[in-house]
This record gives C-alpha cells, sequence and structure tokens, in this order.
C-alpha cells in the first residue's frame, strides 16, 4: 500500500469519527431538548394538583443536586473545586437563577404552560440588549428582532382574549432574570468549567429556594401520588440528565448549535401542553407565539457569533 493511499485513509478514518462524533453530539442535544420541553407541562400539572410552589422547586432541587454533585465526585473529584473569585460569581448567577425560577413556577400557576413557554422565547434577544452593555455591537438587524419579540408579545397576551396579567409580569420578569443570569455566566464564569459552574449554580439555588420557602412559613401540603411522580420526573430526567446531555452536548458540538434549538424547546413545549393538559391558544395567539419564536430564531443565531450557550432552567 503506497503512501498515498495510507494517507487517504487515515483522512477518510478520521473523517469517520468526526462525523460520528458530531452525530452523538447532536443526538445527546435533542434529547436534552426535549426532557427541557417537558418541564413546564409537567409543573402546571403539579401546581394544579395542589402542590406549593415553593415546595416543588425545593423538592426538585433537594433531590437532583447531591445526584449531581455524586456524579461529578465519582467521575472527577477535582472537577468540584472552583477558585473562590469563581464561587461568589456562580453564587450571584444561582441567586439570580432562583428569583427567576420562583417567578416563572409563579407564572406557571397563573398562565397555561403553552402560554408562559413563549413570553419566555423573549430571552435570546433580551440577552443581546444585556450584552450590549458591555460592548456587544448591535445593528439593525437587532432591532428588527426585538420589533417582531414585541409584536407577538402583543398578540399573545392583547388581542388574544383574556389573559391573567399577573401570570404575564411574572413570566416577564422571570424571562428577564433568565436572560440576566446568560449575561452574568458569559460576563464572569465562562473561563470556568461549565459542570463545574452548573453544579455550583444549582446547589446555590437550592439554598436561595430553602431560605424563601422557610420566610414563607415552611408550608407543606403532602402531595398526591401523582405529584411525587412529577417531582421525581423533573428532579432526575428534566435537571440530573438534562443538563448532563447538555452539557456533554456542548462538549461536542458547541453551544453556539445547541442554541438554536431553544424555539424547538418551546414549540415541543406548547405541543405537550395541548395534548397533556387540553390547552387552547386562539388563532392570535398562535400567531403571536410565532412571531417571538422567529425572534428568537434569529437572536440564537447572533448570540452564536458571540461564542455563547444558554444555560439551562
Amino acid at each position: 500500500m503506497s503512501l498515498t493511499q495510507i494517507g487517504v485513509r487515515s483522512r477518510a478514518s478520521e473523517w469517520a469519527r468526526s462525523l460520528s462524533l458530531l452525530q452523538v453530539g447532536w443526538g445527546l442535544a435533542i434529547f436534552a431538548t426535549l426532557l427541557f420541553s417537558i418541564a413546564p407541562p409537567l409543573v402546571r400539572f403539579a401546581l394544579l394538583d395542589g402542590f406549593d410552589t415553593a415546595m416543588l422547586l425545593l423538592v426538585r432541587l433537594w433531590i437532583s443536586v447531591p445526584i449531581f454533585g455524586l456524579t461529578l465526585a465519582i467521575t472527577d473529584r477535582q472537577q468540584l473545586r472552583l477558585p473562590l473569585r469563581g464561587a461568589a460569581a456562580a453564587m450571584l448567577v444561582g441567586g439570580v437563577n432562583a428569583l427567576g425560577m420562583m417567578l416563572f413556577f409563579g407564572a406557571l400557576g397563573q398562565l397555561e404552560a403553552s402560554l408562559a413557554s413563549m413570553i419566555l422565547s423573549l430571552s435570546p434577544p433580551i440577552v443581546l440588549s444585556l450584552l450590549a452593555l458591555r460592548g456587544e455591537r448591535l445593528t439593525r438587524r437587532h432591532l428588527v428582532r426585538l420589533g417582531l419579540a414585541l409584536a407577538g408579545v402583543y398578540l399573545l397576551v392583547g388581542p388574544g382574549g383574556q389573559v391573567n396579567w399577573t401570570g404575564v409580569g411574572l413570566a416577564t420578569v422571570a424571562t428577564f432574570l433568565f436572560s440576566l443570569q446568560v449575561a452574568l455566566t458569559q460576563w464572569l464564569l465562562v473561563s470556568y468549567n461549565s459542570r463545574t459552574v452548573a453544579f455550583y449554580v444549582t446547589a446555590t439555588m437550592a439554598g436561595v429556594v430553602m431560605l424563601w420557602w422557610g420566610l414563607s412559613g415552611a408550608p407543606w401540603t403532602a402531595p398526591t401520588p401523582g405529584g411525587w411522580w412529577v417531582v421525581f420526573t423533573l428532579a432526575i430526567a428534566c435537571t440530573y440528565l438534562a443538563r448532563l446531555t447538555y452539557f456533554a452536548a456542548i462538549g461536542t458540538i458547541g453551544g453556539a448549535q445547541i442554541a438554536l434549538l431553544g424555539p424547538l424547546e418551546t414549540l415541543l413545549t406548547v405541543i405537550w401542553s395541548i395534548l397533556f393538559l387540553h390547552e387552547r391558544l386562539t388563532a392570535l395567539q398562535f400567531a403571536g407565539g410565532a412571531l417571538i419564536l422567529a425572534s428568537a430564531l434569529l437572536a440564537v443565531q447572533r448570540l452564536g457569533r458571540v461564542n455563547l450557550h444558554l444555560p439551562r432552567r
């Protein structure tokens, strides 16, 4: 066999390995997106079933954080270490994320899951606006993205019928806080290991939610069997497994590519909400949701150019 043939075979083998890794990475990313998409309908179901908002979020974190930390300790104990400056930044991001999560859970107690998830899709254009505060260049296309998003919100909550404005307000503030979390992660935590950051952020969230739960009187309502099924699914599938596969996918195909799946996550959430919670949206609300998804898709394409991935909720 000649040296040329050996070289061709080597390049072909390398190409095949790269293609295989790419397929695995996209498979992991789609699987994580699927798991993330079922969280809002599950939360909505649990709240309608009588689960207290703070208790639901707290039990979810109580279950997932130790499992996540144990996994890191077993696979690579050094992953548990984070410098003091990084730990402080992670606590700040975790606090912002926890507040956003509490407000979003509160919104799901007032709004249908499909509607709340569409409002949450405003996050990418808001992130771009926040990044502009630190020098990220904005273009005319950004104004187009914001215009599409605002028009979508108007159709979604304006002429579409009776809407719970308290829930809309909670979802909107939660969306801003989730967007702020993304920007803070980019500014403060991008140089640290993503799985370590995720563990510290999630652990901080558990502490903040526990404090909120305690200050609100530590309410405890015995969950129904269906409620326990939901909370374990949220903790193990939508938090632990989803985040593990999400960060594994980032290492394979990159966060910018995964960010493109954000609109797909929203679309799947709407589908699950319609199928299993029997939610209904008007034609105008569907049109508004389509405009918001279009804005989000254009925004995540731009976010990909600044090498930013969207941390999960």
